[in-house]
């Protein structure tokens, strides 16, 4: 994955968009797709790996988010912009996620193909919290059976973009499509290990809520779905007196938020006499390095639920 490159302001962004119009117009007239390989930028780590997969030899993906990035606060730098203006197609999450690249999304969609990994998705399946502001919550990814959909939504957007290579498309999505059922299995049984009265997940911000209602979990987070709002000290000694009054035995930090917000939870239960343990590293809007065991979206869940169940069982 490559790396992060400082971020500049708008008007700069706006310069850089409209003088990338004549190497644009020089692309486009570089050749057919079927003669090379189709460039593609994600968002995310997570959609760089979905689109990785059903792309396949056929695309040169270039994920703009790498480990341990927070996407709800992340803006885009002048690397960003070069490699969208460069790109054939664009992925990225929707429901908000990708919030402070907004605009620059939207002044993109004016000369490329910009496709939302969520946009197949049922809006009857999403969540939408009434805390917010009438939005979707973004983090589908946590429920294999959404995600799945999202897999469906790349492979249409790039049989239409390259039609020549469709059955590639198709038979990487289905395969992955098959792996995705298994993974879902994996996640419903470890989760079933686990006595119902005691699967209560809580994590620095409020990304599990598909989690749990997919799998059966009851989930609090410090801060909420979007990290763009800090936890309160009310918000750290209310969460402190609901894990003291369910006897809840660890907290989880997760690889994209500072840990101290749930280090100063640890403390104020411990206050009251407690003793609650940090459970071990939950991987919520970004995947682990690549070639880790978190650096596929597989293995992340995988990481996940194992490590979850393991802090709740006392293992």
């Amino acid at each position: 994955m490559r790396s992060v490159y400082g971020t500049i302001p708008l008007m700069i962004l706006a310069a850089l968009l409209l003088g990338a119009c004549a190497s644009n117009a020089a692309q486009s007239a570089s050749g057919d797709l079927a003669e090379r390989q189709i460039n593609i930028v994600a968002t995310t780590s997570l959609i760089g790996d979905l689109v990785s997969r059903v792309g396949g030899e056929r695309g040169q993906v270039n994920a703009l988010m790498g480990p341990g990035i927070d996407p709800h606060l992340y803006k885009a730098s002048a690397g960003d912009v070069r490699l969208m203006e460069q790109a054939d197609v664009i992925f990225f999450n929707g429901l908000h996620l990708e919030a402070a690249m907004a605009g620059v999304l939207e002044r993109m969609s004016d000369r490329r193909r910009i496709v939302a990994v969520t946009e197949g998705i049922d809006r009857d399946l999403l969540i939408a919290p009434p805390e917010f502001a009438g939005a979707y919550d973004p983090h589908v990814w946590f429920d294999v059976t959404l995600w799945s959909q999202a897999v469906e939504t790349v492979r249409d957007a790039l049989v239409e973009l390259d039609p020549s290579s469709a059955a590639l498309y198709e038979q990487n999505a289905a395969a992955y499509l098959k792996e995705l059922e298994d993974l879902h299995a994996y996640v419903l049984a470890q989760a079933e290990s686990v006595p119902a009265e005691r699967r209560v997940l809580v994590t620095a911000h409020d990304a599990f809520n598909y989690f749990g209602r997919a799998y059966g979990f009851e989930v609090r987070g410090l801060q909420g779905i979007s990290t763009a709002s800090e936890a309160s000290t009310a918000d750290v000694q209310n969460l402190a007196e609901f894990i003291v009054a369910r006897r809840i035995p660890a907290i989880f930090i997760e690889s994209s938020i500072p840990r101290r917000n749930v280090e100063a939870v640890q403390a104020a239960v411990e206050a009251r006499g407690y003793n609650l343990q940090i459970g071990g590293e939950l991987y919520s809007d970004a995947l682990g390095d690549p070639g880790s065991e978190a650096g596929t979206y597989s293995g992340m869940l995988r990481h996940n639920v194992d490590t979850i169940v393991g802090a709740l069982l006392g293992e």
